[in-house]
């Protein structure tokens, strides 16, 4: 089964993989004559696999859920909503670095023949709910929920990039998808594991439906049939740049993009280019393949430096809309990898890290450790704020014995506080014994990976924002 840190670990093979393709055929996408020289394709490569790896790890993500109806993680057809009625666990693996905290409902938007209603119920205030909008570029282009919307029953249009229609009445708000495929992505808060019952009631009211249903009219002639090719972990170690020829054909060049539009066009990528990498030749796949491993190089060490070190954790304000981005590719793809489908920082913050507050590499297998909230400097928040454990290396939820993920917030009445009033938790992968399992947080055995997420962080000091220049800073792990 395809996983996200697959897809991004598996394209750093490809020069292998094409230095044993000896057969030579010729290039159907591209003459020969035509093909930049070998430092010039180099670059292109290197500059493409960068633009276009979130747009082909959103691709695999939308072909698991709405596409592959035997993916294992296929959820609902376009523009049928689905909503799971738990939490995410160790068993869900097409999303890197998932959070526990909310129960997710999921649209994949087909905007093509006509817009989509998304309509939302009255929610208690106290129970935080977000929609967030993430399109095929990866853009956070809007959201729905308690922090931008408030609580009240509302109804909401989504439009692709050519929409030029009118907005009915009784719309409150139009939002534009700058790819005609999109992604609603909600979040439910969960109190407690005796609260499921009340966000299943949530997740009920909860509403899709097109344009035409909405209004009671007869629809518009359906979108031509689509031939989604199909892509695994295997697939993409050679088809990269296929998967992102095929998804740019929904995504029509904003102003930004000419410049890399323009040089993926010359190996042979974008509209009525049917780039088809296995008749390239030989050469031209090295280059390709040199250029897209330099380009994950310098993705991952990006990742490694994103926002501003503090106390061991990387705190940046990493995901966002087209402008926040503003043709900044590897930013993008930075925001990707970390955590695709990541809130912008006004709606939630992430702290992150894989070492401790003395910058050594956190390894379940070998020590212990400790974060401790001094008494009153818990995260600041208007909503909640969790504490999640994943494995180092595949940034997935792991399994342990006690089921349990996160540490948040609503958590708190049955915890420990010490003597001062501070709060620790206890970080390995043993239970640190009976009198201080509620405070533990199961960790891998083997190397962790920690996020920390502060949903609608407070703007008022203390607070994380903006994100590296707060007045509040998380704490530091220690190694016991």
């Amino acid at each position: 089964m395809l996983t996200k840190r697959d897809l991004l670990r598996s394209t750093a093979a490809i020069a292998v993989i094409a230095a044993t393709t000896a057969k030579y055929t010729p290039a159907i996408a591209q003459n020969k004559a035509d093909w930049p020289n070998l430092f010039e394709a180099k670059d292109i490569a290197e500059a493409g696999f960068i633009y276009g790896l979130p747009i082909v790890m959103n691709y695999a993500i939308m072909y698991e859920y709405a596409v592959d109806r035997n993916s294992g993680q296929f959820k609902a057809p376009f523009n049928q909503i689905k909503n799971e009625p738990n939490v995410y666990t160790y068993k869900d693996t097409a999303i890197v670095t998932p959070n526990s905290d909310t129960p997710y409902s999921f649209v994949w938007l087909d905007l093509r023949a006509e817009p989509v209603v998304l309509s939302v119920p009255a929610i208690d205030p106290k129970r935080y709910y977000s929609v967030m909008l993430c399109d095929g570029n990866t853009y956070n282009y809007g959201y729905i929920g308690t922090r931008a919307t408030g609580s009240g029953a509302g109804d909401y249009m989504v439009v692709g990039p050519d929409w030029k229609g009118d907005t009915p009445a009784g719309i409150k708000q139009v939002f534009r998808s700058s790819t005609q495929f999109s992604l609603a992505g909600y979040r439910t808060q969960l109190f407690g594991p005796d609260d499921l019952d009340n966000v299943k009631r949530v997740q009920a009211g909860y509403k899709v439906q097109m344009l035409s249903a909405y209004l009671k009219q007869t629809p518009p002639p359906a979108a031509p049939t689509v031939d989604f090719p199909k892509i695994d972990k295997e697939l993409v170690k050679s088809n990269f740049f296929d998967y992102l020829d095929f998804a740019l054909q929904f995504a029509p060049a904003q102003g930004n993009e000419k410049e890399i539009r323009a040089k993926l066009a010359r190996i042979g990528v974008g509209p009525g280019k049917t780039l088809n990498f296995k008749d390239l030749p030989l050469e031209h796949k090295l280059e390709l393949g040199v250029g897209m491993k330099e380009g994950q190089r310098k993705v991952d060490e990006a990742v490694s430096n994103a926002g501003k070190a503090i106390n061991g954790w990387r705190v940046s304000g990493l995901p966002g809309d087209s402008a926040h981005y503003n043709g900044d590719w590897l930013k993008r793809a930075v925001a990707a990898q970390a955590g695709i489908y990541g809130n912008d920082p006004a709606e939630a913050t992430y702290p992150f890290t894989r070492v401790d507050s003395d910058g050594r590499t956190l390894d379940g297998s070998k020590h212990n450790y400790t974060l401790t909230f001094p008494a009153g400097q818990l995260p600041p928040v208007n909503s909640f704020w969790s504490v999640t454990m994943y494995d180092g290396k595949s940034q997935l939820l792991i399994k342990n014995p006690i089921d349990r993920y996160l540490i948040n917030s609503p958590m708190l009445p049955g915890m420990k506080k010490n003597a001062d009033g501070s709060l620790t938790l206890y970080i390995q992968k043993d239970s640190p014994g009976a009198d201080k399992e509620s405070n533990w947080l199961p960790a891998p055995n083997d190397t962790i990976y920690l996020v920390m997420r502060l949903y609608w962080p407070k703007t008022e000091a203390p607070s994380i924002l903006p994100a590296g220049a707060g007045t509040w800073q998380p704490p530091g792990i220690k190694r016991v």
